[in-house]
């Protein structure tokens, strides 16, 4: 790949994951093997594509990088001739367990990563996620540089803080990745409209791979959709509901520098104003009676 490009091919991706970790793996090296075929440049893999199940029996199943797992993926990446982010599994190492996506260069060698900052402890449809019980949270955004462009790593419930987004974008990001395993309820209501969002507040591209399950091995039903958006907020390809989808997108990056010179929202940006107290204008009781 050139040191210097306008364009990127980036492979979205979409799976169904269970609770069988040599299933899974399997799913997922093909997908790589598939997109490297395709001339992808990178190829992004869901949150959890490697398993899923309940917080607990994720956090046991969590692997060290060099385990044999990650090194059989590193080995296709290699073969593929193709990055690979793996957007997100349970890594395990002296300090505990994070959520990190897993970012592995064309030649099979692992690159670095990003550890999730946002944990996902909320209470949906009556069942209670408490992430951050069993992992421990990232405290850093991270950037990839792959051919002269610059992508904002993210991950799932992340895209629901839109301040990261901001300095990622800030910090030169041209392409958001947002890997994820979104709830099935919460998909239907939000997932399209947080992600466009994030184009358009940024002026950005957004790829966000997906799983899609059911509730078997006790996982949590997710969405599926996975979905490429311009950043113009327009939506170039939603994977829909299949179990197993692979898209291949050439990312104009000329199109980030029209929309940011037509609406220059990152040079507007006032960090310090918006960060200061509000001021409050009291209007006093009021005569309105409430019944």
């Amino acid at each position: 790949m050139p040191e210097q490009t306008n364009t990127i091919r980036i492979g979205l991706t979409q799976c169904r994951v269970t609770s069988e970790l040599g299933e899974n793996l399997t799913t997922a090296i093909g997908l790589v093997h598939e997109a490297g075929q395709a001339g992808a440049d990178l190829v992004l893999l869901p949150e959890n594509a490697l398993l899923l199940g309940t917080n607990q029996r994720m956090r046991d199943a969590a692997l060290s990088v060099d385990s044999p797992e990650i090194g059989r993926l590193c080995e296709a990446a290699g073969d593929a001739g193709v990055a690979v982010v793996l957007g997100g599994f349970k890594r395990r190492n002296e300090d505990g367990v994070h959520n990190t996506a897993l970012v592995i260069d064309a030649d099979g060698r692992v690159a670095g990563g990003y550890d999730k900052i946002h944990l996902f402890d909320a209470t949906v449809a009556g069942t209670s996620f408490e992430a951050s019980s069993v992992e421990s949270r990232g405290e850093r955004p991270t950037l990839l540089r792959i051919g002269g462009v610059v992508v904002g790593l993210t991950m799932c419930y992340d895209v629901r803080f839109p301040e990261l987004y901001r300095n990622l974008a800030l910090a030169g990001a041209q392409v958001f990745l947002v890997p994820a395993a979104f709830t099935a309820k919460t998909g239907q209501a939000h997932w399209e409209v947080l992600l466009r969002s994030r184009a358009i507040e940024n002026g950005a591209y957004v790829l966000a791979s997906a799983t899609i399950s059911d509730s078997e091995g006790g996982a949590f039903p997710t969405y599926g959709h996975a979905l490429a958006i311009d950043p113009w907020g327009r939506v170039l390809a939603d994977l829909g509901d299949q179990d197993r989808a692979l898209s291949v997108l050439e990312l104009d990056l000329a199109t980030v520098d029209v929309v940011r010179d037509s609406l220059p929202v990152l040079r507007g940006v006032q960090p310090q104003a918006c960060a200061a107290s509000p001021g409050i204008i009291d209007l006093g009781p009021t005569s309105i009676e409430v019944k």
